[in-house]
């Protein structure tokens, strides 16, 4: 998820709390920052401050509405009413009046995914064989027993899971799950692999398959030729 908050204090406390709590968390101070990781990290939810530095926060609501359907959560101090039903109408998805307590945040990041899962009707529960991922509640099991999971793993079970049969390289894995600012984090991915295949009973690599020098994919393959 993207949080976007001028308030630095803030913005480490809800990085920290959402981290906590599962999230794997980007965070920007200014309007065009968080635009452009908008586009290009492509968040599974925004938590919007309307009142950044930069660019009025419902004019960035208003921007992000006009090419993507991400769920918005946004946040302010102002607790006028003219200016949350604004915040609705462009396209925000919910409202937290300012100070709020991270249990209420979180509660209204999962009604929002739930809200935008359902209208967008798209699969809530991903199966690839004997794995079940469930993406409202950020659970994942395996013939019927729950994973345990840390949040990047199961972002990365999903993404893979997303793509099953394709070979999603390893450039694609990483800015997908780390998002756009991974750096050099090829050792971290391959950590990573080896901890699911662990989780998945998969030591032979024959669900979760490597293809040297390029990636890894997940699920039912093509017979080569």
């Amino acid at each position: 998820m993207l949080v976007v908050d001028d308030d630095r204090a803030l913005l480490r406390a809800m990085r920290v709390g959402l981290a906590a709590k599962g999230h794997a968390v980007s965070v920007a101070a200014r309007a065009d920052e968080g635009l452009a990781k908008v586009a290009g990290e492509r968040p599974e939810v925004v938590v919007l401050d309307l009142g950044l530095p930069d660019l009025d926060g419902l004019e960035v609501c208003r921007r992000i509405r006009g090419w993507s359907d991400v769920p918005v959560v946004v946040l302010s101090a102002d607790g006028l009413e003219a200016r949350k039903v604004a915040a609705l109408d462009l396209g925000a998805d919910d409202y937290v009046t300012k100070p709020f307590g991270m249990a209420e945040l979180e509660a209204r990041i999962r009604a929002a995914l739930r809200h935008r899962l359902a209208a967008g009707g798209e699969p809530v529960e991903l199966r690839i064989g004997d794995v079940e991922i469930d993406l409202l509640h950020h659970q994942a099991r395996l013939r019927g027993r729950d994973l345990e999971l840390t949040a990047r793993e199961f972002d990365l079970l999903t993404y893979l899971a997303h793509h099953a049969g394709k070979v999603c390289t390893h450039q694609m894995i990483l800015r997908a799950v780390w998002g756009g600012e991974y750096g050099n984090e090829a050792e971290s991915l391959r950590t990573y692999i080896y901890r699911l295949r662990r989780k998945l009973d998969d030591s032979g690599g024959a669900l979760l398959r490597t293809s040297p020098g390029i990636g890894y994919s997940l699920g039912a393959h093509p017979p080569a030729g």
